[in-house]
């Protein structure tokens, strides 16, 4: 079975958990906590498997691989006869890349744990600076994301059927909601992200559900 090595607050790791739920391919979830004991994954044994010590980190056999996008890649090829999270055609397929790298390059790391502990530790920036760091990231991202967004018909990111930029756009929100953001300017990502919310597979990747949230 497939082993995914997941913190349940993290972004990249909802992500694939998303992915995984909507291609219902079944997982052991393998909990990595980046606070507990000055954070897991600096331990020896996950920086064996990703030296890079970030989450998620996926064990399939004798594959192992770090980097959501990828893995949700090789998921689609090394498992074709599960649902499909990226379309047929070519143009299509580009075009849900591009929102999902909007969100998972452009956006998420700058605001990611080791970006906000550095800030913290190196330039001494209290919470207030932090929170307003945060949310200019988002708000720069999503003010594109919207603009991309209102172009596409369907209730989710591309269609009426979720995508890979679903699963990116979904852990972005929560975050973002987390942090106390409206989303007042940003109705088709509300709507979007209301969507997926009924979704059963966004339902199960939800940080909530985790074994390890406490």
């Amino acid at each position: 079975m497939i082993q995914l090595y997941s913190y349940f607050r993290s972004s990249a790791a909802y992500r694939v958990r998303i992915a995984l739920n909507l291609k219902e391919m079944p997982y052991e979830y393998i909990p990595v906590h980046l606070l507990n004991n000055g954070g897991e994954q600096h331990s020896s044994h996950y920086a064996s498997l990703n030296p890079m010590k970030l989450l998620p980190t996926l064990v399939d056999k004798q594959t192992v691989l770090s980097q959501s996008l990828a893995i949700i890649e090789y998921l689609e090829e090394a498992y074709p006869d599960t649902i499909s999270l990226l379309p047929d055609n070519p143009e299509e397929r580009a075009q849900v890349r591009a929102i999902s790298q909007m969100i998972a390059c452009d956006v998420h790391p700058l605001n990611n744990l080791r970006v906000l502990q550095y800030l913290n530790q190196s330039f001494n920036v209290d919470d207030t600076q932090r929170q307003q760091w945060y949310i200019h990231w988002i708000t720069v991202g999503f003010d594109a994301l919207e603009k991309v967004l209102v172009k596409q018909p369907g209730k989710f990111c591309f269609g009426d059927t979720p995508s890979l930029a679903d699963c990116c756009l979904v852990p972005q929100v929560y975050n973002a909601k987390r942090f106390n953001m409206s989303l007042d300017s940003y109705p088709h990502i509300e709507s979007v992200y209301k969507h997926c919310k009924d979704h059963p597979a966004f339902i199960q990747a939800a940080p909530e559900q985790q074994p390890d949230m406490a």
